[in-house]
């Protein structure tokens, strides 16, 4: 078996210095908002684990049934020696494309933000496809880009419908950011949450249950323990809203009385009336005349779309041209 290589492209003051920046940019605007990136601690991570297992979140279901039933399908299309994972994580659904593509595969890349979750995850690729060199990369997926390694062929994968919890236009500079690095007749693997009737979706994200309730108000455990500051986090509700127009849903969290925070690594005081919305998140959904526009626009054709039984996911395979 040959050794993992991981190769660290973040400073250690990287996530301090993010978050400070994204709260100090986000709270001081109106309306206020935080990045959903915040929301993964290591108690966020296990919140969303549990999630991911609720009756009501279907994405991660449907995405795994994609994949059980098109992976060699993939694997054939592509002939890909490198599979590029965006974001990784554990990788787990990923295996179900890296066991199909075991003909040609030779390298295994995975990025990741989290340094100690990527090494972990890197070791355990490594040791599960011992003939496939495996280089984990710690890394921002909207900076980093440009120096993923990985031989020709490449797949890149960028799963879990991650992508709508982009702005239009920062999808726009992504997209375009992947197509800069693969050559002609190289691949994207991109899964998109389907636009579909609102109460299924705002289910998935307003579960009976209240974990994604719970994970939600977890960013506010971060700044107090991060940025030193003083939410009263059980002051703060969980929303989840359909935007009918913009074809997203948005989760926020609405202060329950009139308050005034202090962020003290900030030196910095933030009010917040009864009522009043913060956004933590969007997440897209989408329509396939959208995704192949996108792909188009960024110079991808849209190859191969596959959806699971129910229609309420999607896979798309697109070539750089």
């Amino acid at each position: 078996m040959t050794e993992a290589v991981v190769d660290v492209h973040l400073p250690d003051d990287h996530a301090a210095r993010s978050l400070a920046a994204d709260v100090l940019t986000g709270l001081t605007a109106t309306p206020k908002s935080l990045p959903p990136k915040w929301f993964y601690d290591a108690r966020g991570s296990e919140l969303f684990e549990q999630i991911t297992r609720l009756p009501e979140y279907y994405p991660t279901r449907a995405e795994r049934e994609i994949l059980a039933t098109r992976a060699r399908e993939i694997a054939g299309e592509t002939g890909a020696h490198t599979l590029v994972e965006l974001g990784s994580g554990s990788s787990e659904k990923t295996r179900l494309l890296l066991d199909s593509l075991h003909e040609t595969l030779s390298q295994i890349v995975v990025l990741d933000v989290s340094e100690t979750a990527l090494r972990e995850a890197s070791a355990a690729l490594s040791a599960e496809y011992p003939k496939a060199q495996v280089n984990g990369v710690v890394g921002d997926f909207t900076e980093h880009l440009d120096l993923l390694p990985g031989e020709p062929a490449r797949l890149v994968a960028f799963l879990g419908g991650t992508i709508g919890n982009l702005l239009p236009v920062e999808r726009a500079r992504f997209l375009a950011s992947v197509r800069a690095v693969l050559k002609p007749g190289e691949w994207l693997l991109l899964g998109t949450d389907l636009v579909k009737d609102e109460a299924t979706v705002v289910a998935a994200y307003d579960d009976s249950a209240g974990v994604t309730a719970e994970f939600n108000r977890n960013v506010l455990h971060v700044l107090n323990r991060e940025l030193d500051a003083d939410f009263d986090v059980d002051a703060f509700e969980h929303v989840a809203l359909w935007d009918a127009e913009n074809e997203w849903i948005e989760m926020r969290l609405r202060s329950t009385r009139d308050q005034r925070v202090r962020i003290a690594a900030l030196d910095l005081d933030v009010s917040f009336a009864a009522g009043e919305e913060m956004r933590t998140e969007i997440s897209a959904k989408f329509r396939r005349e959208r995704v192949a526009e996108e792909l188009s626009t960024a110079g991808f054709v849209l190859t191969n779309w596959w959806t699971d039984a129910e229609g309420r996911f999607a896979l798309s395979l697109a070539k750089a041209e």
